[in-house]
């Protein structure tokens, strides 16, 4: 593979940039022409705070949020997102009066499970779902079925990157979308038109990085 070179995409009203490489990238449901890096925003404390100030622009006063399910290694920015959502105005049913930051597990079988001690945190609550990257949408699918089998409710979805603004009437709210990669494209593997164009696959990836292919 290529070396990664990265370009940085910055966004209004945040400091921290959004590293991405174009290229001809494969994730396990589609094709992508774009890998977008947030390690370091997920990873890094300042990036990480300067992200969920952002995101924690978009609930408005009086909202109601009493867990932030982190998905994709969002765990340290949910975290900052609870107190931001806090000091904003944004309440928390719970008895003690502060959000529960939480992250599922995969089971044998690929579905997304909570232990005996996380339901409660889960059952009945307010939920905010936490994710770094949303391409299609269809990683929600698991999610959503998750915290509905659990009981929890869903009361909004926030990503780093989202290319798309709803997915089944679900509002995503993300820092950086194609308004930032306006030629960003993802499609099914059997459509995708750089495999008709003979274009090597680079890599495979995820939200938590990337795996060279040999070329």
């Amino acid at each position: 593979m290529r070396k990664i070179e990265y370009s940085k995409v910055y966004t209004a009203g945040c400091e921290a940039p959004l590293k991405i490489c174009r290229g001809h990238f494969a994730t396990n449901h589609a094709h992508l022409n774009y890998y977008i890096d947030i390690t370091t925003l997920k990873t890094r404390s300042g990036e990480a705070y300067d992200i969920a100030r952002c995101l924690s622009g978009v609930y408005f006063y009086g909202a109601v949020i009493d867990t932030i399910v982190c998905m994709e290694g969002t765990d340290v920015i949910g975290a900052f997102l609870s107190e931001e959502l806090t000091k904003s105005g944004v309440l928390s049913a719970n008895s003690h009066k502060s959000m529960y930051v939480v992250h599922p597990e995969f089971n044998s079988n690929s579905q997304l499970i909570f232990r005996d001690n996380l339901i409660p945190e889960i059952e009945g609550k307010n939920i905010l779902v936490l994710l770094a990257n949303v391409t299609t949408g269809k990683t929600l699918d698991k999610i959503l079925e998750c915290i509905q089998y659990y009981q929890g409710k869903l009361v909004g979805v926030s990503a780093i990157f989202s290319a798309v603004e709803e997915y089944q009437g679900i509002p995503i709210f993300s820092v950086f979308g194609k308004k930032n990669i306006p030629d960003y494209a993802s499609w099914n593997y059997r459509q995708c038109p750089l495999c008709h164009a003979g274009e090597r696959i680079d890599a495979l990836v995820n939200a938590y990085g990337y795996e060279p292919l040999e070329q």
